[in-house]
């Protein structure tokens, strides 16, 4: 029998299916990941929580503009 691999897409988080069709958003998580780095005084050992941080930030953002342009069309 055939491993299921839809069930290995379906575990993937909804932030990393959309980074795999959306280069450019990744782009935007690793500038503002690194600009947390920046505003910490440059102090390693943190970029899983900067990268986790500038993710929410960004996903967030995108979330509440396409709220906004839901309640305009309607």
């Amino acid at each position: 029998m055939k491993p299921d691999r839809t069930a290995a897409n379906r575990r993937q988080t909804p932030a990393l299916a959309v980074m795999k069709s959306a280069p450019d958003l990744q782009q935007q998580i690793r500038r503002r990941a690194h600009e947390l780095y920046e505003q910490r005084g440059k102090v390693d050992g943190f970029a899983l929580e900067d990268w986790r941080q500038a993710e929410a930030e960004i996903l967030g953002a995108q979330k509440q503009q396409k709220v906004k342009a839901a309640k305009g069309s309607k």
